[in-house]
């Protein structure tokens, strides 16, 4: 009967021995994961410190400039498909006053460009171009107003953040040089705080480069739109005087 019993308990453990082997294989083979805690946008923002304050300002200077300017820019490309033709047969039939009441209601940088040349008619051919070509750079001019504050943004903005970084990190040794504490959590902690105002003024830079260069973009058909039609103003100059 004793060995039944023995063989029993020998069981028992064996089986005993076999449920803790599985319960910890599975607690070794089981991956813990990680709470990761999400940070919303505009606390990290101000995470960056007082160096965000200008870079705020920044973008809405590059946002309002874009917008005022495409705005311009865009109603300076808008032009009558007719506005030349008419201009033509005015001409032709001698009817400078109505020439001069069309460009007036047509308000715009070639309209403006074409009424100088028609109160120079008259004149020689050169100085009629040359009011041409003044009165067009002074068009241009006045539609590059403020452009160049998003190219400025463009060069500032990235330059600001960098500064934002160095101080931070300026600031995280000094304090570990204070603490006499080398800890990794000190410095990455403080270190991608500081990191935001690189992030946010290269992405500044970013937007209002290419804004700028878009807008010049436009401008460039805009001039182009300009110099065909003074062409074309002075061709038909020449062909009256030729009739």
């Amino acid at each position: 009967m004793i060995p039944g019993i023995l063989l029993q308990i020998t069981n028992t453990a064996a089986v005993a021995a076999d449920t803790v082997h599985k319960v910890t294989t599975q607690a070794l083979t089981t991956t813990v994961q990680p709470q990761v805690q999400s940070l919303p946008i505009w606390e990290l923002l101000i995470k960056g410190g007082v160096i965000m304050i200008p870079l705020f300002i920044l973008s809405l200077m590059a946002v309002y400039f874009f917008f005022e300017r495409l705005i311009a820019i865009k109603k300076a490309s808008r032009t009558n498909a007719n506005f030349m033709n008419n201009i033509r047969d005015f001409i032709f039939d001698y009817k400078l006053d109505s020439a001069k009441a069309l460009c007036k209601s047509t308000n715009s940088p070639i309209s403006r460009m074409v009424e100088k040349g028609l109160t120079r008619i008259g004149k020689p051919i050169d100085e009629i171009e040359r009011s041409l070509e003044s009165v067009g750079k002074y068009e241009v001019s006045k539609l590059e107003k403020n452009l160049k504050i998003l190219g400025i943004v463009a060069g500032i903005a990235p330059m600001l953040g960098f500064i934002g970084t160095i101080m931070g990190v300026i600031k995280i040794f000094y304090n570990i040089s204070l603490a006499d504490n080398i800890s990794i959590g000190i410095i990455a902690g403080g270190l991608y705080e500081k990191m935001i105002t690189s992030a946010t003024g290269l992405i500044i830079g970013v937007l209002a480069y290419a804004g700028f260069h878009y807008l010049n973009i436009l401008l460039d058909k805009v001039i182009f739109m300009l110099e065909d039609s003074s062409n074309e103003f002075l061709d038909i100059l020449q062909k009256e005087a030729k009739s």
